[in-house]
């Protein structure tokens, strides 16, 4: 969805809380949690690499044999006619080695895309976040209970990405969506006003009263050690060839993978659409297809 430029900004001087992160995981134990995975997610690409190697190592010996061979055949001129017959079988040796090793180099680079994805899915998981502003619980104690949205950008995008939401509170919750919101610009988006401007106080009904509290629940997630979060989402940023200061979104499966994201404000309508409930006859049957946004 491409981003709208907002004329208006953002009054107030409230600052983002921010708290010395006490450590990730080493890098070394991230790789042995991201290689475990991928070899769960291609548990053949380990024994085909290892094939081609031997392919490799087998064609390169054949075409040493194959070019000692030649040497002698072209210095011992009665053996001299055996040389086109050695250079088809070196031809073959060659073509081999070449062919196995482009098959290894592409697995290969598979798997190295592969180990950073998870190892950034693994630093992603370590991400703290703070729930109703009380508990504090890192995104993978919430694999498997909830499907993660995190909107990305200045805190008047947020509010806007907030009152859009509105329509699809309740369909989005009943899919197990929950929204992480983290402010760019180090203000604090005022949700709380938005629910207490839709209506006057005094006209609020029970009804009206359960859909302020649905919306809470929905934009109950902040972040904190807002350094780390920055750190990824710019690395994020990056590999998509998106600029830092634009505001973007990204949405996570159930199980804490990253399904999609984008430049602009989440689709709700879409979320609606792709994701199956988490309760009725397709209540986990369709959590593997989980949609594309």
């Amino acid at each position: 969805m491409p981003l709208q430029s907002k004329g208006h900004g953002r009054q107030g001087d409230a600052v983002v809380r921010c708290s010395a992160s006490p450590g990730n995981r080493s890098p070394a134990e991230i790789s042995t949690a991201a290689k475990i995975r991928s070899e769960v997610l291609s548990p053949f690409r380990t024994v085909r690499m290892f094939f081609y190697l031997a392919f490799i190592a087998s064609g390169g010996l054949g075409g040493l044999i194959a070019i000692s061979r030649l040497i002698a055949a072209l210095r011992n001129t009665p053996n001299s006619d055996l040389a086109p017959e050695i250079l088809k079988g070196l031809g073959i040796d060659l073509a081999a080695v070449a062919l196995f090793a482009f098959l290894y180099a592409r697995d290969l680079k598979a798997q190295n895309a592969q180990l950073a994805k998870l190892s950034r899915e693994e630093t992603l998981a370590n991400l703290k976040l703070e729930v109703n502003g009380k508990n504090v619980v890192p995104i993978s104690k919430l694999r498997g209970f909830a499907r993660l949205i995190i909107v990305s950008g200045p805190a008047a995008f947020i509010e806007e990405a907030f009152r859009i939401s509105d329509p699809f509170t309740k369909d989005l919750l009943d899919r197990g969506v929950r929204v992480v919101y983290f402010a760019t610009d180090g203000l604090v988006p005022n949700l709380q006003a938005l629910n207490a401007n839709s209506n006057s106080i005094d006209e609020k009904d029970d009804e009206q009263l359960s859909s302020i509290s649905r919306r809470k629940s929905l934009w109950q997630l902040t972040p904190i050690y807002t350094s780390e979060w920055s750190k990824w989402l710019n690395e994020q940023k990056s590999l998509a060839n998106v600029a830092k200061e634009k505001p973007v979104y990204i949405s996570l499966r159930m199980d804490g993978r990253v399904r999609g994201s984008g430049v602009g404000y989440p689709p709700w309508n879409a979320f609606v659409a792709q994701l199956p409930p988490l309760k009725g006859i397709w209540s986990g049957v369709l959590d593997g297809m989980d949609g594309r946004i």
